[in-house]
């Protein structure tokens, strides 16, 4: 039994720690009784270009389900912008054509910062500037502001700039401006399909110009924040650029659009609203034939989009596949919000399963609410099913994710993150003793931190900095601390050998292991060493 725990990363600092700050008698006896260790889950541990880069829930599973570290979406389109590959390949080459053909609009859509876990506000940067080089003549941007990946109120840190970037650019023959935008978490990056509504607000704003008015994204900013005192970056509600009542960007038939985040989960659903003729999800009011691309292929079994500029990484041999060929029975389980990352992410961004025979996959239904007013999630009814589902004798290997300490950490909400992570260590009280009824091994872990590190630290003192009211600033983002991995087993047959360097990608040979099995040659070796 893998287990999870979304977000928990470890720290030994008591400062904004909503894990040590919790009531946990179940990992506290876990930690104090059981072997265990800690794994690099950030950085080039988990294919990202450089140590300074926070892991994420995709990489994550993507590296524990598949036993290897491959170079992720970050490096990949990173290492495209600077061999020019990108700009080289068939897709940019059929985005410009038909806007320069067409001598229409050059658009782009996607998460507007540098936190690098979705997308790189460099990365948009370094299309704009190589458009204008091709004579694109008109180019419009639509902000997806982040607040979750970065400080939760540093809009104005990257628009600012960026202004100053785009009027250095402009000229008589190149027209280039934001033209829209909203919370990240208001509009467009739904995923799993747990609140079409988000991407039908995108929609509304994006293609049909349909959102409050303002002469830039700097004033929409501080108007909508002056109005709402508290609200974060990522939940602010959509904006349209517009001059004398028209907006400036609308998405027509003729245009060109790149929706430029490299992660899938969240580009999936506004990718389909642009590219599927038949759609039902919600009233597109009008349907624009455009040329779309992804600045990857979300999702490679459904082609989702058909056009993209830069391969994702080809994840193969997973443990998934390998323990289907070996007639292993296997159950993944969790709630919607991270259903894809135990099923989909796991099998190395592939849809569906390697045998329906011998895999069962269960989602529960996420509450479609703010998490922090429900920090509990579904923790009690995915464990609910899981341990019916483990009664039953027919699953050799499980997997399930407690989406609880990421998805109400990003709220940057301290108290509800508390309640968030004693939910799981709740869960977990409930789920062991089955464990040992029948003669298992549960590995608990995690795909990266967040709940450990819930206040922005000065670097020098580690003190949490203070906003204008002294009070801490909330940090929404992920951590760069390793996870625990620990290793429950009540015959206790072996003890954590770790090198010091391992990171997630060391947990599925370890799984086989404990199954009899000897982990494939690409993969990274196993954690325990048997008695």
């Amino acid at each position: 039994m893998t287990v999870v725990m979304d977000g928990f990363g470890y720290s030994p600092g008591t400062a904004g720690n909503a894990i040590l700050q919790a009531y946990t008698p179940t990992l506290d006896r876990l930690m104090a009784a059981s072997p265990h260790t800690f794994l690099k889950a950030h950085g080039k541990a988990v294919g990202m270009p450089s140590d300074e880069d926070m892991g994420n829930s995709e990489v994550g599973h993507n590296a524990l389900g598949s036993g290897q570290v491959y170079n992720q979406g970050a490096s990949l389109v990173a290492e495209a912008i600077a061999s020019g590959a990108l700009f080289k390949g068939s897709a940019w080459g059929e985005i410009v054509a038909n806007s320069r053909e067409h001598r229409s609009t050059l658009h782009f859509i996607g998460l507007f910062s540098d936190g690098n876990v979705h997308s790189h506000i460099g990365h948009l940067k370094a299309m704009i500037a190589q458009a204008k080089t091709e004579q694109q003549r008109r180019v419009r941007v639509h902000i997806l502001l982040d607040g979750r990946d970065v400080p939760e109120t540093s809009a104005l840190d990257y628009v600012e700039p960026f202004e100053v970037f785009l009027q250095q650019l402009r000229d008589e023959n190149f027209d280039v401006q934001i033209a829209s935008g909203g919370g990240r978490m208001n509009i467009t990056m739904d995923r799993y399909e747990a609140d079409w509504s988000m991407v039908e607000r995108g929609w509304q704003t994006h293609v049909l110009g349909q959102a409050r008015h303002f002469d830039s994204a700097a004033q929409a900013i501080e108007t909508l924040r002056a109005e709402q005192p508290g609200v974060i970056d990522q939940d602010l509600p959509p904006f349209v650029i517009a001059r004398d009542g028209e907006p400036t960007g609308r998405i027509v038939d003729g245009d060109s659009v790149i929706f430029f985040n490299f992660r899938g989960d969240r580009a999936i659903e506004i990718s389909r609203a642009f590219e599927e003729e038949t759609f039902a999800p919600f009233d597109r009011v009008r349907h624009p034939k455009v040329e779309y691309a992804g600045m990857l292929q979300y999702d490679g079994d459904l082609a989702i989009p058909k056009r993209y500029l830069v391969q994702p990484p080809a994840i193969r041999h997973t443990m998934g596949e390998y323990l289907a060929a070996e007639g292993i029975t296997q159950l993944a389980i969790s709630e919607t919000q991270k259903y894809g990352h135990v099923t989909y992410f796991w099998n190395g961004n592939r849809s569906g399963k390697f045998s329906e025979a011998l895999e069962t996959y269960v989602e529960i239904p996420s509450d479609n609410l703010p998490f922090e007013q429900r920090p509990w999630m579904k923790s009690a009814e995915i464990t609910d099913e899981l341990i019916r589902q483990l009664k039953t004798g027919r699953h050799r290997a499980a997997r399930v994710n407690y989406a609880n300490g990421d998805m109400v950490g990003h709220t940057g909400n301290y108290q509800a993150t508390i309640i968030a992570v004693e939910a799981v260590d709740l869960a977990l009280g409930r789920l062991l003793p089955v464990i040992d009824a029948l003669e298992g091994v549960a590995l608990i872990t995690a795909d990266h931190g967040n709940a450990d590190e819930m206040f922005e630290l000065d670097k020098k003192t580690g003190e949490p900095q203070r906003n204008v009211s002294c009070a801490p600033k909330a940090k929404t983002s992920h951590t760069l601390n390793p996870v625990p991995f620990i290793y429950y087993d009540s015959r206790c047959r072996a003890a954590i050998v770790n090198p010091g360097d391992a990171g997630l990608s060391a947990v599925a040979a370890t799984t086989l292991n404990l199954l009899g099995y000897q982990a494939p040659e690409p993969w990274d070796r196993g954690l325990l060493e048997f008695r």
